[in-house]
């Protein structure tokens, strides 16, 4: 019999100085038996760093035809395609063909994972971005995850403040380009 996903529930005061955006978000997550907590978390932020108007998590693992995280205008047409992870150049080359805005979030080394596209083909490369945090930050958010979670997010000047379920970790966003 297969396991089924795990769903963690997120309550978020979101406050992102740098693009006047303050929410306070219930959000249900599921994690796929085969995803880590780091890359669900990493998703997580993704989703909250991205966070506007039409933004969504995909199918997940099972969704191979579109990414982590996307965000939708009112007539269904994919406006940001956002990764989580390494996804190979196939993927960020439709990607960044499909929606006006491509980016990836890693919880990976950010050089390796911008190495394995290099010489491959990626429609306008030069303009995705890669991001990533401070060593350790990802896995201690992961290591304080619980099934209900309570969690605020702050970001100023490219630096985030998370505090999760009494845990508070802080990093600077870092920046590669795909090209």
């Amino acid at each position: 019999m297969a396991i089924g996903a795990t769903i963690h529930t997120f309550d978020v005061q979101l406050a992102d100085v740098d693009r006047g955006v303050y929410e306070d978000l219930t959000l249900r997550v599921a994690r796929h038996p085969s995803e880590t907590d780091a890359f669900m978390v990493t998703r997580l932020l993704a989703y909250l760093l991205e966070y506007e108007e039409g933004i969504g998590f995909s199918e997940g693992i099972s969704a191979t035809d579109e990414p982590a995280v996307l965000v939708r205008d009112l007539t269904g047409r994919v406006t940001a395609w956002i990764e989580v992870g390494s996804p190979d150049a196939a993927r960020l080359h439709t990607g960044s063909k499909l929606a006006d805005r491509t980016a990836v979030y890693t919880h990976r080394d950010p050089a390796k994972v911008a190495a394995t596209w290099a010489g491959k083909r990626i429609h306008e490369a030069s303009g995705i971005p890669l991001y990533s945090f401070d060593a350790g930050f990802i896995d201690g958010a992961a290591g304080a995850l619980e099934r209900r979670n309570t969690m605020s997010l702050s970001v100023t000047e490219r630096h985030v403040f998370l505090d999760l379920n009494g845990t508070s970790l802080s990093s600077d966003i870092h920046e590669l380009r795909a090209g």
